[in-house]
């Protein structure tokens, strides 16, 4: 087992990579910007190293600035956490180099997962079902044929996306000719990669995912899926849970079994999920895999009591996987809570919280990085913290959320809070008749309110 591990990252999730280390026997090292100089992770951590001013290019993406880090603090391990440098090929490669253990897959596994049209061909030889597109699409004479065959609407989408990112809906041969080339310009300078492909839209699908975790020794263990499918218009996740309601058992169970066929294609190691659409018809087609650990991996562990973090460091370190079977046990949900007010289209905030209550009680989980006082900078991913609650069944897991809701107090910033809680009112929610149009469409319905 490590010694030391340098966590590359902020927020709450450097805090909860620390607090698993804690919890291991292992040393933390936190790196931070200037901007977070009194951030939760600097304190928690047993060492804390300044990367850089606030930009993320010059502190969080600094390679240079992170691997000294972990030299100068005889940091054996880095973990990335999710966002940053977590899918970086080259930055798993440059860690390879230096002999610092990455704690994630091997460099070729994220460059071939993270190319979303590499990604499908990879699925489809692996017999895992994906949607009808067409890949490397190069001028607007293919983009149009492609479009015609496939049938209108189709997604315009970044091969190297991510995140929700990169992805344009178009209805007519005309918004596809005029969106081509915006969509190009947006994917090169938020992933350095112009490279775009053609998909078939799904109408109201539901966004289903499939966490797993796998071992250097061939070893691979599907966690249960979770239920994804209220996203915001940037496709940007706000609530989760597992597992996902009305999936009959046959289904989980052929999605599980093709989300690890194609981790074992790939040789995949570590924790990792894959995406899946499933149509109102019950079809269910592979989108994109994740090569780091998920936002919304809590509600995962509330359902299982497995630690993924711990995993996925224990995996990172050689260990064979100790765990053989899982069983799921009640249900969990999870809010993102972000400084981001949905009346402006989710128009960040950034300023001082000046009064902060988290919520507690039985079944009751907050991760967090933030504190009274706390200044939320306006340089990086809003998320404040995630809210996460476990019940016997679905319907307890609900009211235990709406508690915690009610519970929840934070003033100085705008945030997605009471969003939420009128989320969690919403007949369509409770019953769990959700799909990817679940948000768009409340949202439109308050609008016309």
């Amino acid at each position: 087992m490590f010694r030391k591990i340098l966590v590359a990252n902020r927020g709450e999730i450097a805090v909860r990579v620390i607090r698993a280390c804690q919890e291991l026997g292992i040393r933390t090292v936190a790196v931070y910007s200037e901007a977070d100089r009194d951030a939760a992770h600097t304190h928690l951590a047993d060492e804390a190293i300044c990367i850089g001013p606030p930009p993320a290019k010059d502190s969080y993406l600094n390679v240079a600035n992170i691997i000294a880090a972990a030299i100068v603090t005889g940091s054996e391990a880095i973990h990335p956490g999710y966002g940053f440098l977590s899918e970086d090929s080259r930055f798993a490669e440059i860690c390879q180099h230096y002999r610092i253990k990455f704690i994630g897959p091997k460099p070729e596994t994220i460059r071939a997962m993270g190319d979303k049209v590499q990604a499908r061909q990879l699925a489809v030889k692996a017999g895992v079902p994906v949607i009808p597109g067409r890949d490397h699409i190069q001028s607007e004479r293919e983009a149009t044929a492609a479009a015609a065959e496939l049938g209108y609407p189709v997604l315009i989408k970044a091969a190297a996306g991510g995140g929700g990112r990169g992805i344009r809906i178009v209805h007519s041969e005309t918004e596809l000719i005029r969106n081509l080339s915006l969509a190009r310009s947006e994917s090169e300078a938020a992933f350095g990669n112009g490279a775009l492909y053609l998909e078939k839209y799904l109408e109201e699908p539901r966004h289903i995912e499939i966490q797993i975790l796998a071992d250097e020794h061939g070893n691979i263990l599907a966690l249960g899926e979770r239920e994804c499918s209220v996203q915001n218009v940037r496709h940007q996740k706000l609530i989760e849970e597992a597992p996902a309601p009305g999936l009959t058992p046959q289904a989980r169970e052929r999605i599980a079994r093709s989300a690890m066929r194609l981790c074992a294609a790939v040789g995949y190691t570590s924790a990792g999920t894959c995406e899946f659409l499933v149509s109102r018809d019950g079809h269910f087609y592979f989108i994109e895999m994740n090569t780091r650990i998920q936002v919304e991996h809590p509600v995962t562990e509330m359902v299982t009591g497995i630690d993924l973090i711990k995993e996925q460091i224990r995996l990172a370190a050689g260990e064979r996987l100790s765990i053989r079977q899982v069983e799921m046990r009640g249900h969990s949900l999870e809010c993102r809570l972000t400084a981001e007010d949905p009346d402006r289209n989710f128009a960040p905030d950034s300023g001082t919280i000046t009064r902060l209550r988290l919520p507690a009680g039985p079944g009751v989980r907050v991760d967090t990085h933030i504190y009274e006082g706390y200044w939320v900078p306006p340089f990086y991913d809003p998320l404040l913290a995630k809210i996460i609650t476990h019940g016997r069944d679905r319907n307890e897991a609900i009211a235990r959320m709406r508690r915690a809701l009610r519970e929840f107090v934070i003033e100085g910033v705008k945030t997605t809070l009471p969003l939420h809680q009128r989320l969690l009112e919403h007949t369509r929610f409770v019953k769990g008749d959700l799909s990817t149009a679940f948000l768009p469409r409340f949202l439109a319905e308050e609008y016309q309110g």
